[in-house]
């Protein structure tokens, strides 16, 4: 069984900074590639960063381009993701995953849920005007 556990949530006021890891712990598993999700109340989860571990490459939402750093070390399943100038709208639960499968094209395929196999539980960020 693989857990992915997700820490560094918590409140802040806009135009602050927080930085969100995940760490994977369980039977040894190999993650083709790794992303963050969020999901605000009453809304869809939303994909925000991804990173593919074989080529390196990251992807981001628009919205958050430019403000949030996605990183990790695929050896040690941990991923971070460091978030700067932080509004309002980006107040979430923000939730991990990992994906087994390999998917051969662009980043883009990674940034559905439906390519996750493993998610964790989420940790709430609230950002405060």
């Amino acid at each position: 069984q693989v857990q992915l556990v997700e820490s560094g949530g918590g409140l802040v006021q806009a135009g602050g900074s927080l930085r969100l890891s995940c760490a994977a712990s369980g039977r040894t598993f190999r993650s083709y590639a790794m992303g963050w999700f969020r999901q605000a109340p009453g809304k869809e989860r939303e994909f925000v960063a991804l990173i593919r571990w074989s080529t390196g490459s990251t992807y981001y939402a628009d919205s958050v381009k430019g403000r949030f750093t996605i990183s990790g070390d695929n050896g040690k399943n941990t991923m971070y993701l460091q978030m700067n100038s932080l509004n309002p709208e980006d107040t979430a639960v923000y939730y991990c995953a990992a994906a087994s499968a390999l998917i051969v094209g662009g980043d883009y395929h990674y940034t559905y849920c439906s390519a996750y196999d493993y998610w964790g539980q989420g940790t709430q960020v609230t950002v405060s005007s």
